[in-house]
């Protein structure tokens, strides 16, 4: 194994425990759609250095929001994904290995959408910011959201009556009209050069990552995929059209999924190994 126990850890202070604990359901649970029990999980947490005390915290968390469900069978206890857990993670898995797989024409059209909450609101303005950055939208000035992606009008749509925000809200599609400067806009929407800065720091550290064996593989596909998790949520995918310049998150999107590709069966093959020890 290439990867060592301290330097696990040390990686586990960039990641909580319960971003983890999805990875790994992910990965590994869902895909299998069978239970599985809790002393697998706690080894499977301990390999990435998650410690025991830290990993039930995540489970009992994770089982609060509704995604995992336990049944006790004598002193042992299962765990099963949730219909809104399998969802969760369908949808989850959806946009992690299909963002940035292919470039897609622009037809010059934003879609833009305006909505009115007071600040005093902060929980519902949580909400409908994590559901519309998920969705790749921007927000330059506060109540304003801007995408260039017009082909979510209908998922817009779907957030605005979910959170019952359409007596706030207005959206409309259209062109640019050459007002104001579009660099500028890009600029206040997403902050493209620390995302850029992100991919570098991903490209540094799993481009000329070897190869890895046995509980080795494992973590590195859990870790490869922790990293990658996050950019659907920061990086807009924007036009070619947009950008000045190469973006470097196509190069990483290469390597992400090459990796994947190569780890994927030894990895499987160790959890199914880690299973198979707690049967």
């Amino acid at each position: 194994m290439t990867v060592t126990t301290a330097n696990r850890r040390r990686e586990v202070g960039f990641a909580s425990a319960r971003s983890l604990l999805l990875t790994v359901l992910g990965e590994f649970v869902h895909p299998r759609a069978r239970p599985v029990w809790t002393s697998t999980l706690l080894e499977a947490m301990a390999s990435l250095g998650v410690e025991e005390k830290s990993a039930r915290q995540a489970l009992a968390r994770t089982a609060s929001e509704g995604v995992l469900t336990s049944n006790r069978d004598g002193r042992r206890v299962h765990w099963s994904l949730t219909p809104h857990g399998e969802t969760l993670l369908r949808e989850g898995t959806e946009r992690i290995y299909g963002f940035l797989r292919s470039s897609h024409p622009w037809d010059g059209q934003w879609l833009v959408l305006t909505v009115s909450l007071p600040e005093t609101q902060r929980a519902l303005r949580h909400q409908l910011r994590t559901r519309l950055t998920w969705l790749g939208l921007g927000s330059p000035s506060p109540g304003l959201w801007v995408t260039p992606d017009a082909t979510h009008l209908d998922d817009v749509r779907r957030v605005v009556a979910d959170l019952d925000l359409a007596g706030r809200s207005f959206a409309w599609v259209g062109a640019a009209t050459g007002i104001g400067d579009e660099r500028r806009l890009l600029e206040d929407a997403w902050d493209l050069a620390g995302v850029e800065d992100l991919y570098r720091r991903f490209l540094r550290r799993f481009e000329q990552r070897p190869a890895e064996t046995g509980r080795g593989s494992f973590v590195a596909q859990v870790e490869l995929v922790q990293e990658w998790r996050r950019f659907p949520f920061l990086d807009p995918d924007l036009p070619r059209e947009l950008l000045d310049h190469d973006w470097s998150g196509l190069r990483a999107a290469a390597v992400f999924h090459d990796l994947h590709a190569r780890w994927h069966r030894r990895a499987q093959a160790e959890w199914d190994r880690m299973v198979a020890g707690r049967a």
